[in-house]
């Protein structure tokens, strides 16, 4: 049993939600700009089959199935003066901000399949040092605060800021093919990925710097992270992960993210190509600014008005009936999307975005929160140390190997309803086929998600009471 003598951790300082919001800046960042380095391997820039472009960016996520539960279980039982996860967050930053810029440093007159080997390897690469990174941030923000509406409030914040990435990425879309910059577009992703790089290093080590969390310098029951010790412990990584498969408030957060998330990352591309195929008649040239203006007003409408509404709902009511709220409102969104989209008069495209925004505006916002939730029911259950690592680690594993099997879905529904990477046009059955799914998809998996969420038990009463007897438990003041 652990001896921790300190105070019960309340408020989170301005200065540490905004070093934790970089992280997540960062960590949005990354997916953003590699959805539109992938979607110009997929047009006339490179023109490589969308199958192999979906690979290039789903294969590697199936690396975190290993990479994330160890780089959790190595988190939780580190032992530094700096703690158990910033020497990590600030490593990882580094190496992932390197590899990124390294990563897209492909020309245009290599192979198609040189071209897929090398962004394949340095994609497994990236993958590596983002899971360095990330699994201890995460980590990190479970345990900045043990408040049950702090920690809605912290991750609000984060998710707020992580959203500025979504709002910026989309112009990536207007930026790479203009040609008073750049003299070809994959001249312009060359240069775009190296300042990338350097965003990501500098945002990237701030959490290490000014972030703290709970003070483990007393914590018992950790074990010796060295090579030979981490080897012949694997057997109690995995023996660790099956204790936290057996948390069922945690399996349906798993879950239900699982279906919200990836319903909507398979089909994150097609309004993409329905603007400028099906708006415009694939006229580029004409579609650049709606194609930008679409996913970069949804991100600002998610950041300013969504979340903080649904950060004042879970206070109120309960994370859990938040969750279904947000999420109901936007199945009505992706609904409005079919009249959204409408050739004749394009300002109909932001018609859907105010509901369609709480779907991702309360995911993130309250999944997190409510694992924070889940950190403090597993101590109780199973004793110390605390394993924010590693439901972290499986959380967000969870995210990245259902987002490659998305991405790599995305590219084969690409090529059954017929899409054409090398065409200037598409067919009306492709356009067609890509307007249905990509309302229906996300509708049925968000729906899906309301029925895993609807008897989730985990209320704020009983976080509180966990609360107390840990405190007790602890010795805390």
């Amino acid at each position: 049993m652990s001896t921790i003598q300190k105070h019960a951790r309340g408020r989170v300082p301005i200065a540490q939600k905004a070093a934790f919001g970089a992280g997540h800046l960062v960590n949005n960042l990354i997916p953003g700009i590699l959805g539109v380095f992938v979607l110009f391997l997929k047009t006339s820039a490179f023109g490589m089959d969308p199958l192999l472009a979906g690979f290039i960016v789903g294969i590697p996520r199936l690396f975190d199935a290993i990479t994330d539960p160890v780089m959790g279980y190595i988190s939780d039982n580190t032992s530094s003066k700096y703690g158990r996860r910033r020497p990590y967050i600030f490593i990882g930053a580094i190496f992932t901000g390197i590899v990124f810029a390294v990563l897209w440093q492909v020309s245009e007159n290599n192979s198609e399949m040189f071209n897929f080997w090398y962004l394949l390897i340095f994609s497994i690469l990236l993958i590596f040092g983002n899971t360095i990174f990330s699994t201890p941030l995460i980590a990190l923000g479970y345990e900045m605060t043990s408040d049950y509406k702090e920690r809605t409030r912290l991750m609000s914040f984060a998710n707020t800021i992580g959203q500025v990435a979504w709002m910026l990425v989309p112009f990536l879309y207007l930026l790479i093919p203009n040609e008073d910059y750049f003299a070809t577009q994959p001249q312009a992703i060359r240069t775009i990925a190296i300042l990338s790089g350097v965003v990501i290093i500098v945002l990237g080590i701030l959490p290490a710097i000014f972030c703290r969390g709970i003070d483990s310098s007393k914590m018992e029951g950790r074990e010796e992270i060295t090579p030979k010790a981490l080897l012949n412990s694997m057997g109690k990584i995995f023996t660790g992960i099956k204790i936290v498969f057996k948390n069922k408030p945690f399996v349906k957060l798993c879950l239900a993210t699982f279906l919200v998330f990836n319903g909507f990352q398979i089909v994150a591309e097609f309004g993409v190509f329905i603007i400028n195929f099906y708006m415009f008649d694939g006229d580029w040239v004409a579609s650049k600014w709606w194609v930008a203006l679409f996913p970069a007003v949804t991100a600002a409408y998610t950041a300013f008005i969504a979340i903080p509404i649904i950060n004042a709902m879970a206070n109120k009511m309960g994370k859990r009936k938040a969750f279904i709220i947000s999420t109901a409102i936007s199945i009505i969104g992706y609904i409005l999307k079919w009249w959204g989209f409408d050739p004749t008069n394009p300002y109909m495209i932001f018609l859907p975005i105010p509901l369609m925004a709480f779907g991702m505006g309360c995911l993130f916002t309250l999944m997190m929160s409510m694992t924070a939730d889940v950190c403090d029911l597993d101590e109780l259950e199973n004793g110390m140390p605390r394993k924010e690592g590693t439901f972290g680690a499986i959380y967000w594993w969870m995210i990245k190997v259902g987002q490659g099997i998305a991405l790599v879905c995305s590219g084969l529904i690409l090529k059954l309803l017929g899409y054409n990477s090398s065409a200037a046009t598409q067919t009306a059955e492709a356009l067609h086929g890509m307007r249905i799914t990509d309302i229906a998809l996300p509708v049925i998996t968000a729906a899906l998600a309301i029925w895993v969420m609807w008897k989730y038990n985990l209320t704020e009463s009983r976080a509180i009471a966990i609360k107390q007897e840990l405190v007790e438990r602890r010795g805390e003041l």
